[in-house]
């Protein structure tokens, strides 16, 4: 004989849950209009939780800290939006993509048309992120942690071209993530398109190039 009760309280769970994650994305959405408009230290706990219309309590348990916070306000924008987040890096359509390509170049280029969109979206935060932690020890630690992260799944791209045999002789995986790293960064966005005015297509051909010419084998003449 069945339960009819467990029914009910599986529906009940999931229904639970949904709220929770949509309480969660929000916060996220609330504290990133917030931290763009008046930067990390303008912007407090309370009035975060007000725009959101929660409790401050609640958004301590659900990211622990302001910095716990602004974390995930800058994945939701690296990723394109809160939902998009929560969905495994290499399940996201543009980098099943990549993964997906067969041609080398037109594989690197795929990877670098990701990075306008990236860096327009979350370029503002890392560069108030990397003002802020020069005197907040907290913010220095997630600095690290985010170009940590960074560095690690840029790895896994080198990684993957050299499994593949088509990564440049002689490079190292390290020092091709190292390179690709450091292209891909948001300072050499935001002294190329913010400084220098190129335009977003202008960036990423030149980064689709610039990458070509580090990481793949010479073209034979």
């Amino acid at each position: 004989m069945t339960d009819p009760v467990k029914p009910r309280r599986a529906y009940r769970s999931t229904r639970r849950a949904e709220l929770v994650a949509q309480t969660r994305r929000d916060i996220v959405m609330s504290a990133g209009q917030a931290f763009r408009e008046r930067g990390y230290v303008g912007v407090t706990m309370p009035s975060i939780a007000d725009a959101a219309g929660v409790g401050v309590e609640t958004i301590y348990r659900a990211f622990g800290s302001k910095a716990g916070l602004f974390k995930a306000v800058i994945d939701a924008a690296v990723a394109g939006g809160p939902s998009r987040a929560e969905v495994d890096v290499e399940e996201r359509p543009a980098i099943r993509a990549v993964i997906g390509e067969p041609d080398p170049r037109r594989q690197v280029e795929l990877y670098a048309a990701t990075q306008p969109g990236i860096h327009r979206r979350s370029g503002a935060l890392l560069l108030a992120l990397a003002g802020a932690a020069a005197t907040d020890p907290e913010l220095r630690a997630l600095s690290d942690e985010i170009e940590g992260a960074r560095f690690t799944g840029q790895g896994r791209f080198v990684g993957m071209l050299a499994e593949r045999g088509v990564l440049r002789p002689r490079l190292s995986i390290e020092d091709g993530s190292a390179i690709l790293w450091t292209l891909c960064s948001v300072a050499v966005y935001d002294s190329l398109v913010t400084r220098r005015g190129w335009s977003a297509e202008r960036y990423e051909a030149w980064l689709a190039q610039s990458l070509i010419d580090q990481l793949l084998p010479e073209l034979e003449p």
